[in-house]
């Protein structure tokens, strides 16, 4: 059986990621707009943009998972770098948006930066792992 250990440890980690965002979310940001003066509109925003956050970490998680077990991986290197766009573009979004409104917030990204920078290295290690030939 094959194995790409790198998308292994990518879809592990992004299911943690979501599990670790949904609940950091509950404990602390959402629990304080929620005490807050914010419409219920902008509440509604806010709750569910964070969880369009976390629902996307699953579902790469899932993906990557099946990915690691996929026999022909050069069929799949697409999907891996497609997804590897789309969180070097979510972390861009964070940085600059923090860089436009909050200056004095930019070293608050640096654990999330950190942390999509080994992501997505491990995703791309995965893009070059070659296919096992079998005789």
């Amino acid at each position: 059986m094959f194995v790409n250990i790198y998308y292994l440890i990518v879809g592990i980690l992004s299911i943690l990621f979501s599990f670790t965002h949904a609940l950091n979310g509950h404990q602390t940001i959402l629990k304080i707009i929620d005490l807050g003066n914010m419409d219920i509109t902008s509440k509604s925003t806010i709750f569910y943009v964070w969880h369009i956050i976390t629902i996307e970490n699953l579902i790469f998680g899932i993906a990557f998972i099946s990915m690691a077990f996929y026999k022909n991986q050069s069929k799949i290197k697409f999907t891996a770098w497609l997804i590897a766009l789309i969180i070097v573009a979510r972390w861009g979004v964070i940085f600059f948006s923090t860089l436009l409104k909050n200056t004095s917030g930019i070293p608050g990204t640096l654990m999330d930066s950190i942390a999509i920078i080994v992501f997505v290295t491990l995703i791309i290690l995965g893009t070059f792992k070659k296919d096992k030939v079998q005789f």
